[in-house]
């Protein structure tokens, strides 16, 4: 039996944790699961987490879970070429890395599209959302499960009241065709950059804003370069649970199955704690001496407007049966 599933080891160039499995045994599949994210309350890292420690005690002596967190194995630009070859067999990129292999998932990309956080997980459960995660297969990559993040928010080096405030302003944005349009739509300028790399440039000055969840903006504290975070709830930030088709088919049927069971199990439990998850994050924030902008209708209204045309730019792209199946959640 296996005594110890998971250790934390101090990463001093990071100073951050990483939690990995410590004693795969002889004999056993070892599975690297490998993600960008770090601290420990992310809704991200807590699923990882719970993922590794389910399939470790399920599949004791059969299957075994690393999990490499804060880009300590992969970064943004390498994981999902290192998920093909084999280097690792999960991961759980943002739904915004996808357009070199489908432009489906720009979807999730759309602004305002969701109403909110309920509306999404809807959407990703309905037979759209479902058929979303087998997109892919043709290129080796299987989605097994959607982990919400939460809805993003601006943030910049000015309070960001109205979307004219952004004018001028260079934002980080992931490597998103429909999220550079979302920000060239506000008169700004898209940087795109590898998440690990966000909190220097906003320091420097190399970018002026970002845009993330409440997560992202506590566990990275953005908040501690940044004016102030605009309550926009604008896009969702959402991970694909994926792993190959190789690594998939090469298990056994037994362990396949329950190896399917626990993602799904994992994945409901993720989207149903994202919500308290968000709201302990935002009360962080402000408890370290953040600043939250709330926005009133009117102020909302214009930012919904000024980026409703980024919707009929990618409608052929993404599909109109799609974004209305999205919009409509």
């Amino acid at each position: 039996m296996r005594k110890l599933t998971s250790l934390i080891t101090a990463i001093t160039l990071t100073s951050v944790a990483s939690l990995a499995a410590a004693s795969c045994e002889p004999g056993e599949i070892v599975a690297k699961l490998s993600h960008v994210t770090g601290g420990t309350t992310h809704p991200k890292v807590v699923a990882a987490n719970n993922f590794a420690e389910q399939i470790n005690k399920e599949l004791d002596g059969k299957l075994c879970v690393e999990v490499f967190p804060n880009s300590t194995l992969f970064g943004d630009s390498k994981e999902l070429e290192a998920l093909l070859l084999g280097d690792v067999q999960m991961l759980a990129p943002s739904l915004s890395k996808f357009g070199s292999y489908t432009e489906k998932f720009g979807v999730f990309d759309l602004p305002f599209v969701f109403k909110d956080i309920d509306a999404a997980i809807r959407f990703t459960e309905s037979k759209s959302g479902r058929g979303l995660l087998n997109e892919m297969e043709g290129v080796g990559f299987v989605g097994l499960g959607y982990w919400m993040s939460g809805m993003k928010y601006f943030s910049a080096n000015k309070a960001l009241i109205l979307p004219t405030d952004a004018a001028g302003l260079k934002f980080r944005v992931q490597t998103s065709d429909v999220a550079k349009a979302m920000i060239k739509a506000m008169d700004a300028s898209p940087q795109p950059m590898a998440f690990a790399e966000v909190y220097g440039a906003l320091q420097t000055g190399v970018v002026d804003g970002q845009e993330n969840t409440w997560s992202n903006v506590y566990t990275k504290k953005f908040y501690e370069v940044q004016d102030s975070t605009t309550e926009t709830n604008h896009q969702l930030l959402a991970y694909l649970f994926m792993t190959s088709t190789e690594f998939l088919d090469s298990l056994d049927a037994d362990v396949r199955a329950t190896f399917l069971r626990i993602a799904n199990e994992v994945t409901l439990q993720a989207n149903l704690a994202v919500k308290d998850a968000e709201a302990t994050n935002r009360q962080n924030i402000l408890n370290a001496g953040g600043k939250i902008n709330v926005l009133n209708a009117t102020q909302r209204e214009a930012w919904v407007n000024a980026m409703k045309p980024v919707w009929k730019q990618f409608e052929k792209q993404i599909g109109a049966d799609l974004i209305s199946a999205a919009a409509g959640s």
